[in-house]
């Protein structure tokens, strides 16, 4: 069977009301397990073009928000950086970030699940990880009070790195590196809403 090539990009969504009716908030909410068996099951899903669904708020893109952590003498430090003026949301350039990560797109289809792959797609496209870690899925992220979270849903996962070894694999990810937490704190309105959102919520 051939296959065919989408000029358009098509990322999974699901429909806006399907999160209301799980729960909706606005913010972080930390039980993942009310909301994900419902989000991402591939009965649920869809995949829409990318174009049309950044100015559709009857659905929400679900983003991987993929959070870097390394402790350094019993001090939680961040991977953080500045988006570039080429990464693919626009309504972020020059904005600092704590997150990871990016849409699940058709791309990722195939045996295993759609998000898993993509996130992983997304992490291998974006930074080189050279340390040992483990990670685990803390919260979803809800903002409907700004044009771009209105219409994207984020999925907060903490990665426990035992090296701050973690670097920039694109252009468009500059000014990174590892910063105690206090100080993001105190740099907080340079950020990104998401990233003012986990950091708040989170530390």
């Amino acid at each position: 069977m051939s296959t065919v090539r989408l000029e358009t990009e098509h990322v999974m969504v699901v429909p806006t009301q399907l999160f209301h009716d799980c729960g909706y908030f606005q913010g972080f909410n930390s039980e993942t397990n009310k909301y994900l068996p419902t989000l991402l099951n591939n009965s649920n899903t869809q995949y829409l073009p990318r174009d049309e669904m950044e100015e559709d708020p009857s659905f929400k893109q679900l983003i991987p928000y993929c959070v870097f952590r390394h402790h350094q003498d019993g001090i939680a430090h961040l991977f953080n950086y500045t988006r570039g003026k080429k990464q693919g949301e626009r309504r972020l350039h020059s904005k600092r970030s704590v997150g990871i990560g990016g849409h699940i797109s058709t791309l990722d289809l195939g045996d295993d699940s759609p998000y898993e792959v993509g996130m992983n797609r997304e992490l291998e496209e974006e930074v080189i990880i050279d340390t040992q870690y483990t990670q685990k899925c803390v919260g979803l992220i809800n903002d409907d009070e700004n044009e771009v979270g209105k219409v994207h849903l984020g999925i907060v996962h903490i990665f426990d790195v035992e090296n701050p070894r973690v670097s920039a694999n694109e252009s468009e990810i500059v000014d990174c590196g590892f910063t105690p937490v206090s100080e993001l704190l105190e740099q907080i309105h340079e950020f990104e809403t998401w990233s003012q959102i986990c950091l708040r919520a989170i530390f």
